[in-house]
This record gives structure tokens, C-alpha cells and sequence, in this order.
């Protein structure tokens, strides 16, 4: 029988999935995502193959597992900012940029971003995805800002926040890149963000 890790059920399969997190971060900086396949990570992660098929069925599946809990924390942080409704729509929106950006200095994270064979195809359009919640509550936000008169007219709210939700991703992926970056990038994402919904004064 295999060894349990922690002392409960729930706490082994925790710190399983942070080993295999951990796993993924570890051998993303030494080599191409492509690269990796399943008998790599469960050596890195301390965990014998077959072990690792316990808990998804192929390296896709794995990713998937792995950016949805990765991305909880964010999709939990998100929610509550656009839950403040006595706050303005742009200070909550202008917080969830910053929240998304630095959510995305994982590089766990930036897997649902990643194309080729070993990704999910569609996976930032998953509607179990983090980054996909993420999108529904900034909807919500700028409906908010639509009906108090805070930001201009748009005739397609949802078309609307699927092309600005593009600059939140094209910063994420640009921070994935190059962590030093962050300062730069969140600041633009806010501006051209903000400047697409705000009328002209």
C-alpha cells in the first residue's frame, strides 16, 4: 500500500497536488512544456506513475486539474472585489487587473495559455476554467459601471469584455515571459482598459 503522505486522506491529496504543481513549475524552467510527459513529473514530484494516474488520466487532464485549482485563490479574489458594489466599477475593475496579473506570475497558471499537443485546446475558454470565471465577474462589473453612467454606452456588453479580457491575457502571457515586466504591463492593461470604458471628459 502506498505511503500516506500528511495524517488524513484529504491532507495527503493536497499536498499531492502542490507536489505536482511544484512538479510542473520545476521542470517548465528547465525544458519545453512539450517535452514533459507524465513519467517526468511523477519522478519530480516523488510519486510512482502509476500513482499519478490516480489523479488524471494524461498529461492534458493534469493541466487541467492543476490551472483550476491554481487559479481558485484569484477567482475567489475577484468575486469579492466585484461583490463591493458600493465601490465605483473602475476602482473594482482596476483592482481585478492588478489581482488577474499577478495571479498569472505563476507559471502553473500560464499553462492554460500555452498551445501545442500537450495543452487542452480551449482551455482559457473552459467553462470550469479560472480565467474564463474570471471574464463573468468582470462582466458584472462593467454592467455595474454601464448602469450608473460610469462608463460610456457599448452595444454588446459581453463581445465588449471578450476583446478587453484579450489585453488581460496578452499581459498575463507578456508577464510569463518576463516577471520584470509586471509594473509596465499592469499599468497598461489598466489604462487601455479603463480608456475603452470611460467616456471622454
Amino acid at each position: 500500500m502506498p505511503r500516506i503522505r500528511g495524517t488524513s486522506i484529504d491532507e495527503h491529496h493536497e499536498m499531492v497536488w502542490a507536489a505536482l504543481a511544484e512538479a510542473i513549475r520545476e521542470l517548465l524552467l528547465e525544458q519545453d512544456f512539450d517535452a514533459i510527459n507524465m513519467g517526468h513529473i511523477a519522478a519530480r514530484a516523488g510519486l510512482a506513475r502509476n500513482t499519478l494516474y490516480n489523479y488524471a488520466a494524461d498529461k492534458t487532464a493534469l493541466v487541467l486539474a492543476l490551472t483550476q485549482r491554481a487559479g481558485e485563490p484569484a477567482v475567489q479574489r475577484v468575486t469579492a472585489i466585484a461583490a463591493r458594489t458600493a465601490d465605483p466599477a473602475a476602482d473594482r475593475l482596476r483592482e481585478i487587473i492588478a489581482t488577474v496579473l499577478e495571479a498569472f506570475e505563476d507559471q502553473t497558471l500560464q499553462l492554460m495559455f500555452r498551445p501545442g499537443s500537450g495543452s487542452p485546446a480551449g482551455a482559457a475558454k473552459a467553462p470550469a476554467n479560472a480565467f474564463h470565471a474570471i471574464v463573468l465577474e468582470v462582466e458584472t462589473v462593467v454592467r455595474a459601471g454601464l448602469a450608473t453612467g460610469e462608463f460610456h454606452r457599448v452595444d454588446d456588453v459581453q463581445l465588449t469584455v471578450e476583446l478587453l479580457s484579450g489585453v488581460m491575457r496578452a499581459g498575463a502571457e507578456r508577464i510569463g515571459r518576463d516577471p520584470a515586466a509586471f509594473p509596465d504591463t499592469l499599468r497598461a492593461a489598466q489604462r487601455m482598459i479603463l480608456a475603452a470604458l470611460t467616456p471622454d471628459r
